[in-house]
């Protein structure tokens, strides 16, 4: 489903494993959506128990374009119904990188969750990279957060 115009889409060359046979490629489940679903490219059933995690195949191999990352992040209703969660969200697929991509699941659940074969378990997004330049100075400008770290922002009075 995508009403947007092709010429727009940046091509993403990707290679097809012996795994992913039957399967559809990542693809816009709306128009209006911001990542392609990625399936699961198993065989066999997978059942993660509470607190386990797994890396699930997806069957593809990508070229990400120069200049770009392939985010891999959640898929909320899987987070909301079973607590189902990557958790080294958002993962990144470099430009660079040629393997398979996996998608790294765990169970923050309290119930046994099966993987099937073609469930959609992650969402893929593509973004452009930018790269920074570290610039070594004496001091940095203040602010008014200044030093104060981890949950400080929540106590900063307002003006």
């Amino acid at each position: 489903m995508d009403s947007h115009d092709n010429s727009s889409f940046v091509k993403v060359n990707v290679v097809t494993l012996p795994h992913f046979e039957g399967l559809d490629l990542p693809h816009y489940a709306t128009s209006g959506a911001a990542g392609v679903d990625f399936v699961a490219a198993i065989t066999d059933s997978v059942t993660l128990k509470a607190g386990e995690r797994t890396v699930i195949p997806t069957g593809l191999k990508a070229a990400i374009p120069a200049g770009y990352e392939l985010q891999i992040r959640p898929r909320s209703g899987l987070a909301l119904k079973h607590g189902i969660m990557l958790p080294n969200t958002p993962g990144t697929i470099d430009e660079d990188y040629r393997g398979e991509i996996g998608i790294i699941i765990m169970n923050g659940g309290s119930e046994p969750f099966t993987i099937e074969r073609g469930m959609r378990i992650a969402q893929g997004i593509l973004a452009p990279v930018v790269r920074l330049a570290w610039q070594i100075c004496e001091t940095l400008d203040d602010t008014q957060r200044g030093e104060k770290g981890f949950g400080s922002t929540g106590h900063l009075k307002r003006s």
